[in-house]
Formats: structure tokens, sequence, C-alpha cells
């Protein structure tokens, strides 16, 4: 559960073990907090502007990033290491499949959502209008030919909720906001986004500024 006190207060170390410095809307950041709510672990959420990181996170993270997690004496950033470690330490509901092979499938689906994803979503929201336009025209054609992965398993490459989905979720929530359609047979997509977002942990996981990007389904 978040601690939503802290919205407003000053950074400190976490009450409950562990603290979270997370950029309040943030595709990266969503994708941790998303992972959290999904084990039902209790956090405190230090809120960060990226463009001026609070003195304790520049102190803690060399790269003064978010998402970046402490746990008493480990600090962790990065969002790859961040959730394994979150799956591994937590392991209940588990968010990896348990063999080899269709852990090595989801690591690469993840990845290749980091990689592609992940970066059109920042263009739409920081760049400039060219920028703009290129990220919505590559994300647009990155859901089409994703089209047949949604329609293919209940969850993204799985029958069960994995780290994949934490990844891409937060970016299907931000479809409408980013002003991304979609596709003509995208109902695939509507239908797997709709699952993860009734469920309540992904409403725990979403901080105020989320919530206004659309609306929960009921």
């Amino acid at each position: 559960m978040i601690d939503k006190g802290l919205l407003a207060s000053s950074p400190v170390r976490a009450r409950n073990g562990l603290t979270l410095y997370s950029a309040l809307d943030d595709v990266v950041c969503h994708r941790v907090r998303l992972v959290l709510a999904a084990k039902g672990v209790p956090y405190d959420l230090v809120p960060v502007d990226p463009q001026a990181p609070p003195e304790d996170l520049i102190d803690l993270n060399p790269y003064q990033s978010v998402p970046t997690l402490v746990e008493r004496d480990l600090v962790l950033y990065a969002a790859l290491v961040v959730t394994e470690f979150l799956d591994e330490r937590y392991p209940h509901p588990a968010l990896m499949p348990m063999d080899p092979i269709s852990r090595a499938r989801v690591r690469l689906a993840t990845l290749r959502i980091e990689h592609e994803w992940v970066p059109q979503v920042q263009a739409i929201q920081m760049g400039n209008k060219s920028q703009a336009d290129a990220g919505r025209k590559r994300l647009s054609e990155l859901l089409t030919a994703s089209v047949p992965l949604f329609k293919a398993s209940k969850f993204f490459l799985n029958s069960e909720m994995s780290l994949a989905d934490c990844a891409i979720a937060p970016i299907i929530w931000r479809l409408e906001a980013l002003n991304i359609p979609l596709p003509k047979d995208g109902k695939a997509i509507e239908d797997y986004g709709n699952r993860i977002f009734r469920n309540p942990g992904f409403a725990r996981s979403l901080t105020e500024a989320e919530r206004k990007l659309r609306v929960l389904p009921e």
C-alpha cells in the first residue's frame, strides 16, 4: 500500500522497510509500482521530479534516476533489476514462469518493451512535435504488430500475469492520454487492458496523476 501521506512531505526512509523513489507519471516507475501492488507489499513512496532529484537520491544512486528502491542498506535502480529482485524477494504471487524457456521469453519480451515501446512514450510526452508524431506512429505500428500476441493468451505471452505485463500494462493505460488509437482489430488489446485494470492491485499502483489519465473499468 502506498503511504500517500508522504506525497506532500519531505523524503524520509521507509517505516515499512521499503522506500521507492518514483516519478508520479512515468511508465517505468509505474512498472515497479505495479509489481509492488501485485505482491501486496507495503512501501513508502518518495515522489521525485526527475529534473530536480532530491539530495538523498543523489547520494543513493549515482545516476540519480527513478525508480530507485531502498531496503535498509540495499539500494537498487533500473526497473529490470528492481522488478526481478521484488519477484524473488516476495515470491507470492510469482510473476515469472517456473520453466527456464518461459522465463527467458518473458525477459526478452520485457527487454523489447523497455527498448522499443518505452522510448516512444517518452518521445510523445517529452519530445518536440516532430518527435512526438514519430513516437505516435511507431507506437501504433508496435501495437498493430503485437495484436496476435494479445490474442494468443489471457496475459502477454502467458496464461498468468508476469513481469512482462507489469511492463506493458502502464503503456496500455496511457494510450488514450497519448492520443494513440487502437488498431482496427485491437479489441484483444482493449480486453487485455481491462482484465488488468479491473484488478484492485492495478488501482493501488496508480498515483493521483495517473488516475486522471483515463477511467478505471467497472
